[in-house]
Formats: structure tokens, sequence, C-alpha cells
């Protein structure tokens, strides 16, 4: 199912308002959004390499996916002699469990026995419902942070003070269940304190960290999950081309604020049009529409601080950006755009930076480290001459998982070989504070054996896309 933009266009302006995303300028005024031809996505490409994408009603990996993944985990920790696994890292709970819970300061841990087909829970009150409705052998649970010995008021029981250390109440659950003499496997490294508490509580016990295990498996992507990202890219592939359209529409009328708005809330019900849900929990989770956009000065700085809710003007650079995820997959995918008029340096700038991207991809197959791959580019660029040296500021990218930024990163002095299945950011922008403007892709890049490629490549990398004369 899909949402003509053209409809959507023509229920924008003061309807907006009423959702309280009135499309303003820096005048305070709400335009009416005229309709929009759709040319843009017409422009869209096709690209034969794209993965398969995970169908509509695939909105996130089925629960036999993630038993699976934990089955894998206990086999790579058994190895390494652990009985138990205690998972306490928000992005490796919901890798290993599937389920998509907050955290916040109050501390929660999923527990695996290495040798039993169970999983246990240990999480404050609140997730109790979410817990007992998912994957559960059994739980236990505090009633709130801090919680106070004895203090169930849901139970009847008004206790104050005696605040319990919940790290110790784990290990106490832990040896109820008879791991007290035990090799126990954490997704963390303890610190001393930490350790004095494990000792204290189970002093025959024995700690491995099994941290980097859990990041590796999250590091390389099943093919489950790559389909379920490319699913999220084609996505984000028409809320860019609606971007385009509604910058080619509103022009000097819009602010950077007001693409921002429209772009989320296009976005938002495109994919929800999509989504099977019925308002209870485990469906429509890890659904992420973030997109940002920034246009003149505040491109010109790779990480800006200020608020961007500026007018669009003539000769701006443009930026469009963000990140779509469906049951927690999917990626960046950025596109710099250049208002008429501009100069023979900006078409430079922009010519070295879209090169660089593809040249990116082309390195990046498995077998190669990731400062071969950052080295090869930045080559590239310090060759284009001082003009260019001088508005380098970062490495080429990141890994890409759930959480966003992951290891591993195509950074000079990074020695980690690239894998089939790993992910990586696209960003080798450039930015030049002195004249006001940059440059900075990203995509997702999916590593294969011979290169690597882009799922976010149906949105082109072309200056028929993104010079744009108003």
């Amino acid at each position: 199912m899909s949402v003509s933009r053209r409809d959507f266009m023509k229920n924008m302006g003061v309807g907006l308002a009423g959702a309280h995303l009135a499309c303003t300028t820096d005048t305070g005024s709400i335009h009416d959004a005229a309709t929009v031809s759709g040319e843009s996505e017409k422009l869209l490409i096709k690209d034969p390499d794209h993965p398969q994408p995970a169908p509509v009603g695939y909105d996130r990996l089925p629960l036999s996916w993630y038993k699976e993944t934990a089955s894998r985990m206990k086999e790579k920790v058994a190895a390494k002699g652990v009985d138990v696994v205690v998972i306490a890292n928000q992005w490796n709970m919901m890798y290993f469990s599937g389920n998509f819970m907050t955290k916040t300061e109050r501390p929660g841990w999923v527990v695996f026995p290495v040798h039993e087909d169970a999983i246990y829970w240990y999480t404050p009150g609140l997730d109790n419902e979410l817990v007992k409705s998912w994957w559960c052998t059994e739980m236990d649970y505090y009633f709130d942070y801090h919680h106070a010995e004895g203090g169930y008021p849901d139970q009847g029981k008004v206790v104050k003070w005696n605040t319990v250390d919940l790290f110790e109440w784990l290990l106490e659950g832990l040896k109820k269940r008879g791991y007290a003499d035990k090799t126990i496997g954490f997704d963390s490294e303890f610190t001393p304190s930490k350790m004095k508490k494990f000792v204290k509580v189970l002093p025959k016990a024995k700690v491995v960290d099994i941290s980097s295990i859990c990041l590796n498996m999250r590091i390389v992507k099943t093919p489950e999950e790559i389909a379920l990202t490319q699913r999220a890219m084609d996505y984000f592939a028409k809320i860019h081309a609606f971007g385009r359209d509604y910058i080619l529409e509103r022009g000097t009328d819009a602010t950077d604020f007001d693409v921002n708005q429209a772009c989320i809330s296009y976005g938002t019900d495109l994919i929800m049009k999509d989504i099977k849900r019925d308002g209870r929990p485990h469906n429509a989770v890890g659904i992420r529409i973030s997109i940002g956009c920034r246009t003149g000065l505040g491109t010109a700085f790779p990480h800006p601080n200020q608020f961007h809710h500026n007018r669009i003007k003539k000769g701006d650079s443009i930026q469009i950006a963000g990140a779509v995820r469906i049951g927690g997959h999917g990626g960046e995918l950025y596109r710099y755009y250049q208002l008429e008029p501009w100069d023979a340096h900006r078409e430079k700038v922009w010519e070295v930076v879209t090169e660089t991207s593809l040249m990116q991809a082309r390195e990046s197959k498995a077998g190669v480290t990731c400062g071969e791959v950052a080295e090869k580019c930045h080559n590239y660029q310090v060759a284009q001459g001082k003009d260019i040296q001088k508005l380098l500021y970062q490495r080429i990218g990141h890994g890409s998982g759930m959480e966003g930024h992951q290891a591993p990163y195509i950074a000079l002095g990074n020695t980690e070989v690239l894998e089939e299945g790993m992910m990586f950011s696209v960003e080798p922008g450039l930015f030049d504070p002195e004249n006001g403007f940059g440059y900075n892709p990203s995509d997702n890049l999916l590593v294969t054996k011979t290169k690597g490629v882009l799922q976010g490549s149906s949105v082109p990398y072309t200056k028929e896309w993104m010079f744009l004369k108003l």
C-alpha cells in the first residue's frame, strides 16, 4: 500500500496546524501547500544489487528468529565454559530476546541458561506485562527504582527505606536458581565495586565477559535482518522523493524545519499504513522515522548544535538526513542538495563527496580492513588539493546497527576486517564553514564478497537529483 504524495500535499497547510504540525516560516505565518507533481519519485532508481526486501506484513523478526539467535549465542559462550548468560545492555536484550523494552535508570536483566530451554527475567514492575506476554519462562520483579525491601504496593505492601541493592538482588536470584558455583557470562566488563558485590554474594562462581560475542553477532546481519533493512530503506527513498518535491514546490517560502516536519508526517503515514497493529505490545515495535533538515550555514558543520529553523534561500546547500527503522532494522539515508546559484568551488566539493561515497562502496568488500577502506578514500580526498583537504573533519563511516552508531568504524586506525553481512554508514562529508556550506552524505552500506551495496541507492547520486533550480 502506498500514499499519494499529491493527496498528502493537498491536505497539508492549515490541516497540519490542527495536527500540531503547522508549516511555518520565521514570520510565524502558515502557508497552504499546493499539490506537487510527484516527478521526484519517477527519478528513483531500481538497483538490481539490492537485496529482496521483506514483504509488507513482515514488520518485525518473528519469535522463532530470536530463539534461534539465542541458541547460536549459547553455543558460542558454551565454548568458553559459560553455564548461564546475563544480559543487561538494552540493545543486546532486544536482539536476543526480541522484547523491545525501554530502559531508563531502572536496572533490568534477562538470563539465558546455556544448557536449558528457558529464559528468566529480572525487571522493574512496570515491565511485567511486556515480559509475561512475550517469551518468558519465569520472572522476578522489584516494584520500582529505588526499591524498598518488601515494598510492593501492588500487593498491598507499602514499606519505606531499607533500599535494595538491585545488582545484589539479581545475584541472589541467580543463587536461588542454582548458579552459585557456576560460570556466569555477563555482557559487560565489571568495575571493581561490581566485582566486590559479585564475590560477596557468589564467592564460588566465576565471571566471564561475553560482550564481544554479543556485539559481533549483532554486527554481522542475517538474511532476515538484511531484508527488513531493505524494506525500511525503500520507504526512506520515497520520503526523500517527497522532501525533494516539497523543496521544489515551497522553495524560499519554507524553512528547513517545515521540510523536516513535512517529511516526518508524510513518512509516518506512508509506513504506518503498511504496519499491522492492534495497539497491544510486541507489534509496531522498533519503528523510527527520524528525519532532519538543515539549510545554509547549518550544513557547514559536521555536528551542529543549533536548532534548525531557518528560511531556505537561493544558493543554499540543504541536507535532508535521518534514519528509518522497522522492527529495529534500517539505517541512515542522507542527500545533500545545492540550490541555484552555485559556483565552481561548490561543484568541485560536491563531486569529491559523491565520488568518495561511491568509492567507499566499491572498496567495502569482505576481507579488507576498515583502515584500508579509510586510507583509499582519504587519499583520494587529499589528492584533490589543499582546498579540499581543509574541509576534512571526520572519518569515513561507522558501523550501523539497531542503536545507530555501532562498531566497527571505517577509520584509519581500525584494523578490523570487513565481513559479509556487516553494515556501515557512508559519510565522507566535506564541510566549509568559511563559505557557509557543506555536503554530508550517508547511506546504508551492506558488505558483500565483492563490494559494498548501497541499500539507499534508489535515491540517485547525481547532479540531476541534487542540484535544484527553484
